[in-house]
């Protein structure tokens, strides 16, 4: 990847996909640490939550426990410098920053990755190229794009999640009744598939254009499910997204996709001319 940029999301999952759950990891939790059975699993009954996706996830956990992402950038520049050297071809890293919401979320958790990361280079003797940019995956972050974007050097939609937020549904739990909204005309089409332009998708739109307002030179993508879908990627064309991240067994198509858009914007644009 020497030469090419390396996009590292900081942890988004919620907290309680990192907590053990059966006896037998609690023991093993609770041996390392030094604590008894009962501490360890009271702790991870304070920790659990009712609604985990829409709970203490993203951001939200950088900020109350900076010291997790302050573990990852420190990796992350660590590696960075390391293979920098070995190769002696520069690294690009690129930080991304999960379900951010507000302007301070990430002007907040983009200065404790800073101070990191000055900490880091200073050990290290050394410099680095590096970027720091957030995921628009809430419809409160698609409408502040502009102010949001005064501390990202990128964006990348994540449309995944955008989607749960916008319909109020859950991917993981929709599949039991949206084939009945798509046989009956309710939908267009399961909008975790291909996305649902006049919402998800206005969204999104939304996002690049007040997003460029501020900096005009932002670089957009999006990440999700969504990068494989060929009409997708042909709406993402459409409204100026630099790049589209899918699933490795996508890229194929999401190239094609891609380079089909690419030839009917250059079509389009020349019969105007």
């Amino acid at each position: 990847m020497a030469g090419l940029p390396v996009t590292v999301r900081l942890l988004d999952p919620p907290l309680h996909e990192f907590l053990p759950h059966a006896e037998a990891e609690m023991a093993e939790v609770a041996n390392a640490l030094g604590k008894s059975v009962d501490d360890v699993r009271a702790r991870c009954a304070a920790l659990a939550e009712t609604n985990p996706m829409l709970g203490h996830r993203g951001c939200r956990l950088g900020l109350t426990s900076p010291e997790i992402y302050a573990m990852q950038v420190r990796a992350l520049i660590q590696a960075a410098v390391m293979v920098e050297k070995e190769l002696g071809k520069p690294i690009r890293p690129e930080i991304m920053i999960p379900l951010v919401a507000t302007q301070a979320e990430l002007a907040t958790t983009r200065r404790a990755a800073e101070d990191e990361i000055a900490r880091v280079l200073k050990e290290e003797g050394t410099n680095l190229n590096y970027y720091i940019g957030t995921m628009i995956e809430l419809p409160r972050a698609a409408l502040q794009a502009d102010k949001i974007a005064e501390y990202a050097d990128f964006f990348s939609f994540g449309t995944n999640d955008l989607t749960q937020t916008a319909f109020g549904l859950s991917r993981d739990d929709a599949g039991s009744f949206l084939p009945y909204y798509v046989d009956h005309g309710l939908l267009p089409r399961d909008p975790f598939v291909s996305i649902d332009r006049d919402g998800v998708g206005a969204l999104v739109r939304l996002g690049v254009e007040r997003g460029r307002q501020t900096c005009p030179d932002l670089k957009l993508g999006i990440c999700g499910e969504h990068g494989g879908d060929p009409d997708s990627i042909a709406f993402f064309d459409e409204v100026g997204l630099d790049y589209v991240s899918c699933s490795p067994f996508r890229v194929p198509v999401a190239r094609l996709a891609a380079a089909q858009a690419a030839l009917a914007t250059r079509q389009k644009a020349g019969q105007t001319a």
